[in-house]
C-alpha cells in the first residue's frame, strides 16, 4: 500500500495494489474509487479533503454492510 497527498487538488491518494486501473467512479461526491479489470478496488482519492464536514452531516449513506 502506498499514499500520497496532492496540495493542488487537496486529494489524498492511497493505492492498495499494483494491478493497472482500468476505470474510475466517483461513488459519493468527492469519493473516487479506482478499479482493476477483475472489478477490484485498487485504489482511492478524496477531493476537498481537508474541507471541513457540516456538524450535522448524516455520513450514514457511505457506510456499507
Amino acid at each position: 500500500m502506498t499514499s500520497r497527498y496532492d496540495a493542488e487538488t487537496d486529494a489524498p491518494h492511497v493505492r492498495f495494489a499494483d494491478a493497472p486501473v482500468v476505470a474510475s467512479e466517483e461513488i459519493r461526491p468527492g469519493l473516487i474509487l479506482d478499479f482493476d479489470a477483475d472489478g477490484r478496488i485498487v485504489a482511492n482519492d478524496i477531493l476537498d479533503a481537508s474541507t471541513p464536514i457540516a456538524p450535522d452531516a448524516d455520513l450514514r449513506p457511505m457506510t456499507t454492510a
